[in-house]
């Protein structure tokens, strides 16, 4: 198999590359890096007036399966992810089962390849079944494939429990992954703790309620030396305590999500669960910081923490409706929209040359030797309908909005997974 992605704009911030530049692909590798490469026998992407990427990653993603399949499937999810421009995704363990032993995560792995479209990481619970009680058993499941470690959607509550999870992992290269929400202080908030929370009588969240567990861990990661990460990062205080982390020399990266950058805590007028999520959308102030840190460095990836949920769901009472929503196939659009100046460079490094990075897997540059996965997109506006999404989510606050950057083309080990709007699988001759 030989493709030719040619006519583009390749940015490899790993190889400082931003110039126009052919890139040629067989059998799942790059080959070529030029001008004007020959396209004999290959199949040819045209990415003129486009950018050529490294292949994209969302390293915080729920695909539901196994056991939430009326949520999304594998085979669903993955045809979004490639729809939004995503060569990979790492899958979170909060299915039903969790993700706590080899043999769930060997399924998901199989899955995945019978898809045959985006590459599919699993990430292992940190204790089994997510109760916060008991190890799960990790060198097991980093050899069934798993990349990282979280208990996301729940956080142990009990820090001794933690610490000996980090001591126990601590010859594992696999990052600790936190969703940081204190349970306690959340209680049955469904949105921020502010001004809107007070005029709507909703009770609300506040920001103490991730910033101690934030606080707490990278207090944990400090003492046990175990690389961390700080899943979908919404305060201005968390992001204060990550630098003072950082500063010390704690091994900590985070993320943030497109919904944290681009809206805010005043959409629940209608009482409508459409953008209740977890944790929620902030206040202006926490949503400056959120941008800010992206421009000077603080921010190390932006994921999507997809998490899909019906029709049905989504429309019960706001008390009752479940976190979440649909996030693959706008990313891309909703970042451009609240970052309209961030360098190219560094738009493609949060998005592929750091995720890969911090999770250990292929990819995060085109450099002639390594996988043969490409993202193209270009700065052409579009209106999300979603009810046209690849995801069986339906649900997204940034339905019916105008978005000026989506994905043209994805490529994963050489293969067209994604062009002109189709999704083909890796298994699938083009006509």
């Amino acid at each position: 198999m030989k493709t030719l992605v040619r006519g583009g704009r390749l940015i490899d911030p790993a190889q400082g590359i931003d110039a126009q530049r052919d890139v040629l692909i067989e059998n799942g590798f790059v080959v070529a890096i030029g001008e004007h490469l020959d396209a004999s026998h290959a199949r040819v992407v045209d990415a003129t007036n486009a950018v050529v990427a490294p292949g994209f990653i969302d390293m915080h993603v729920h695909l539901r399966e196994p056991g939430q399949t009326h949520k999304e499937t594998i085979a669903s999810g993955t045809a979004a992810a490639v729809a939004g421009g995503f060569a990979s995704v790492a899958c979170m363990p909060n299915t039903e089962p969790a993700l706590d032993s080899a043999a769930i995560v060997s399924e998901v792995v199989r899955r995945a390849e019978i898809a045959g479209l985006a590459r599919v990481y699993p990430i292992g619970a940190i204790t089994k079944a997510r109760a916060g009680i008991e190890l799960a058993p990790y060198h097991l499941l980093a050899d069934a494939g798993c990349v990282a470690f979280s208990d996301d959607g729940a956080t142990p509550r009990n820090a001794r429990i933690l610490r000996n999870a980090a001591r126990y992992a601590s010859d594992l290269p696999h990052v600790f992954i936190s969703h940081c929400e204190d349970a306690d202080l959340k209680g049955d908030a469904v949105m921020n703790e502010g001004g809107p929370s007070m005029r709507l009588g909703l009770e609300g969240a506040p920001g103490l309620a991730e910033d101690v567990i934030v606080a707490r861990d990278l207090l944990v990661a400090a003492d046990t030396r175990k690389a961390w990460h700080i899943a979908h990062v919404s305060t201005a205080t968390s992001l204060d305590l990550i630098r003072w982390s950082r500063a010390r020399g704690v091994p900590v990266t985070c993320e943030v999500t497109p919904h944290h950058v681009v809206f805010l805590d005043d959409r629940f007028d209608d009482y409508r669960a459409d953008s209740k999520v977890s944790p929620p959308l902030r206040a202006a102030s926490d949503r400056e910081a959120l941008r800010n840190a992206v421009y000077d460095g603080t921010i190390d990836v932006f994921a999507t923490d997809h998490a899909p949920h019906g029709l049905d769901e989504k429309a019960q009472l706001l008390s009752v409706a479940p976190v979440g929503f649909s996030g693959l196939e706008i990313a891309l659009g909703g970042y451009a929209l609240a970052f309209p100046d961030l360098p190219l460079a560094r738009f493609v490094t949060l998005l592929s040359t750091n995720p890969a990075r911090i999770l250990g897997v292929p990819g995060g540059t085109l450099a002639v030797g390594s996988c043969g996965d490409v993202s193209v997109f270009a700065d052409r506006a579009w209106t999300v309908d979603a009810r046209l999404f690849r995801s069986k989510g339906k649900n997204t606050p940034f339905d019916g909005m105008t978005l000026p950057r989506r994905a043209i083309a994805t490529i994963v080990e050489g293969a067209v997974v994604f062009e002109h709007g189709r999704v083909l699988p890796r298994d699938e001759v083009p006509a």
